[in-house]
């Protein structure tokens, strides 16, 4: 670089060029040194069953990817860890968003393992931005406690805009976390809404988690969300909240009066904790492990397992199908023609989507036809 100062006019001063500065990357670092190898399917399995938390999260990263060569995969890993599956107790917990989910969760589960022991899952699913489409995949910074203690493992998912899917690949990952030695999952939900539908059809108890003091108390009675609930929890229930929580737990009991009996037989509590404080947390304890074996010995246990895995096969086929039609080639090459013909006011949805299936019927007869051909 040239320096003004080295001009004739400023005699006596002269300024060096310096010394060229090395790159910052070490040159004798070998690019892909530190990559990490993948697993094959019976390691993966191998390492799950051993209960290492590091290829159980290689393995649910796996299964939630959508990557259509990664599904097999995945598949082949969940169907050899289903045998060593269904010895835990799974509790969906549910709020609207500021009730304390996280922390409850912190509180909940800390007192778990220390009064009964074993190891605890945490599965939440964080919702994402319908924008970036990103997540803040943050909760285990409200999970001081959970997320340093050796027995336990939290996973968040991102909702990604398709609950159905997550919600899929969390009853699967509830697998993987089994056969892992997982003998309490705990899976929290998006917030109120369409996701507790789903969380239900994947869990023995049902936790719904209120607050009080925040405005129209019978705000938080709705119909759908009530009568799913196994137990209703009031948060926050300390300093000048005390008496609130309290009127607000009162007005949770006489709506459920009017509610029909729930199929299990069982009538949901109502009682009031502070997770923060963590009082009331023994209590809500023994509602659900009063729950528990109120349901096992009149049968509601099994038969509720059984009800939720005919429901996941029906979601399943559900998926599959949506999957196939979209990844399929003649579909994909239509689709732009078809949203175009519809945007310009040529063809109604109704009938672009119809063609679009009729094509996507046609095309799978042929493969079919093929299919037998070739085994003549």
């Amino acid at each position: 670089m040239d320096h003004p100062e080295n001009s004739s006019e400023y005699a006596g001063l002269q300024v060096n060029s310096g010394v060229e500065q090395p790159s910052i990357i070490n040159p004798y670092l070998k690019r892909g040194r530190f990559r990490s190898r993948q697993l094959s399917v019976g390691e993966m399995v191998e390492g799950i069953l051993k209960g290492d938390v590091t290829v159980l999260s290689q393995a649910v990263t796996l299964v939630e990817s959508t990557h259509p060569d990664h599904y097999a995969r995945a598949q082949e890993v969940i169907d050899r860890c289903l045998p060593h599956s269904g010895r835990s107790v799974r509790i969906g917990i549910s709020g609207v968003p500021g009730a304390g989910k996280s922390t409850s969760i912190d509180e909940f589960g800390i007192h778990l393992l220390k009064e009964k022991g074993g190891r605890l899952a945490v599965l939440a699913i964080d919702p994402s931005s319908e924008r970036s489409k990103g997540s803040i995949l943050g909760d285990k910074t409200r999970m001081e406690k959970l997320s340093v203690h050796p027995d336990s493992f939290i996973r968040p998912s991102p909702s990604a805009g398709s609950l159905g899917g997550v919600a899929r690949k969390t009853r699967e990952t509830i697998i993987l976390c089994e056969a892992a030695g997982f003998d309490k999952i705990f899976v929290e939900t998006v917030g109120v809404g369409q996701s507790e539908t789903a969380c239900h059809s994947m869990v023995d108890f049902f936790l719904l988690i209120q607050v009080a003091g925040t405005g129209d108390e019978l705000q938080g009675i709705k119909r759908g969300i009530m009568e799913i609930s196994d137990g209703i929890v009031i948060n926050k229930c300390d300093g000048d909240n005390v008496d609130r929580c309290q009127m607000a737990a009162t007005n949770f009991r006489n709506a459920l009066h009017f509610f029909p009996m729930p199929e299990s037989g069982w009538t949901p509590k109502v009682l009031c904790y502070s997770g923060f404080y963590g009082t009331g947390v023994k209590e809500v304890w023994d509602m659900i492990y009063q729950y528990f074996d109120f349901v096992r010995a009149n049968g509601y246990f099994d038969y509720r397992r059984n009800e939720q895995s005919k429901y996941w096969m029906y979601e399943s086929i559900n998926e599959n199908l949506r999957l196939n039609f979209y990844n399929n080639a003649t579909i994909k090459s239509l689709l732009l023609q078809a949203e175009n013909d519809v945007l310009q006011g040529q063809k109604t949805s109704f009938v672009a989507a119809q063609q679009l299936l009729d094509t996507y019927y046609r095309s799978q007869s042929t493969l079919q036809y093929v299919a037998t051909q070739s085994q003549h």
